[in-house]
């Protein structure tokens, strides 16, 4: 199943990454992709957010984003989806990986006290 994943961004969280990429020094989608999933998956809260447009030309395949942590990631995503009380099926675990990376995504861009990788690693060090 993972290796069939392939996140598609919105227009508007490509142009977050655009900006977190000038900010923290980060360059690839898939590790401010990453940081995006663990720090909204950290907020017990179920996202607001539940339909995504992802009509931007950013697609990053599992094997890229997971890199050689992809059983952690994917164990982290089926274990939030029991958390919500969803059954963990491919397709729940790819709603939640695209719900989750797009709100972490909306947190990293809004923080005024991001302005480079330290401020990054400050923020997920809380």
């Amino acid at each position: 199943m993972p290796s069939e994943i392939t996140i598609r961004l919105s227009q508007a969280a490509k142009d977050q990454l655009a900006w977190l990429k000038r900010h923290t020094g980060l360059t690839q989608w898939n590790e401010l992709c990453r940081w995006a999933l663990v720090l909204s998956l950290r907020d017990p809260s179920t996202p607001l957010v539940r339909d995504i447009t992802t009509d931007s030309n950013v697609e990053i395949a599992w094997k890229t984003f997971a890199g050689p942590y992809g059983d952690i990631y994917l164990s982290l995503l089926k274990q939030r989806c029991a958390a919500d009380g969803e059954d963990p099926t491919d397709v729940a675990v790819s709603r939640t990986l695209l719900i989750h990376v797009h709100r972490g995504i909306g947190f990293l861009a809004g923080r005024q006290d991001l302005r480079s990788i330290q401020d990054l690693i400050a923020i997920a060090a809380k």
